[in-house]
């Protein structure tokens, strides 16, 4: 049950694996998303669209032991979805934290994040699923006056994301929007494409970021 297509998320909506029901995530995320539960995920913690995933690696499962790890090959191995892997980077498992940095980044080439606890994965899985509302409602729409009036509803979430890049405050989280149009363009710009808004410094920030 990894593969895509086997599981359809409805526009707007998480699936969340049924092993997280009550957890602090999932009570963070009620008003927030519209989430529903469902069994059968496999090794999936959440789907954010038909194509994005997360896999949650908790405090516990990193204390654990190595079995993080199995699950994160047998994802990359079975799965042609985008898994982005959020790790709880604790007092506890801080120490562990650099040898799963390698693990997930150079060995298996997938996006890490770091989190300091559940609540704050929750946030950032807030942040995804706009990221994800926002392409597929691209992918929605041809026609250039709904795309308009869509990136104007999304707008607030979208500003609040990119200010979330360090060196963007609101202001120039602003002048990147209205340059760039949408996050999905700003993250394809190029340092100089970044340079010509808000200077290089920062322009270096962002395109490491």
């Amino acid at each position: 049950p990894v593969t895509a297509g086997s599981i359809v998320v409805p526009y707007g909506h998480v699936i969340g694996n049924e092993k997280w029901r009550g957890s602090e995530v999932a009570q963070r995320l009620q008003g927030k998303v519209r989430l529903i539960f469902e069994d059968g995920l496999g090794l999936v913690d959440f789907h954010l669209s038909n194509r994005t995933c997360i896999l949650l690696i908790s405090e516990a499962d990193l204390v654990a032991g190595d079995e993080f790890k199995r699950r994160l090959v047998r994802f990359r191995n079975a799965s042609s979805l985008r898994g982005i892997v959020i790790v709880e980077k604790t007092q506890i498992s801080d120490q562990y934290y650099s040898g799963v940095q390698k693990f997930v980044v150079l060995e298996l080439g997938m996006v890490l994040l770091p989190v300091a606890n559940q609540g704050e994965a929750s946030q950032l899985i807030v942040q995804l699923v706009s990221f994800c509302v926002r392409e597929q409602s691209k992918e929605r729409g041809a026609n250039p006056f709904l795309r308009k009036q869509r990136a104007q509803l999304a707008e607030p979430a979208v500003l609040q994301a990119a200010q979330h890049i360090p060196g963007v405050g609101k202001t120039k989280a602003l002048l990147l929007l209205q340059h760039f149009g949408s996050i999905h363009r700003l993250c394809n710009a190029s340092i100089s494409e970044l340079g010509q808004v808000v200077g290089q410094t920062v322009a270096q920030q962002i395109y490491t970021f």
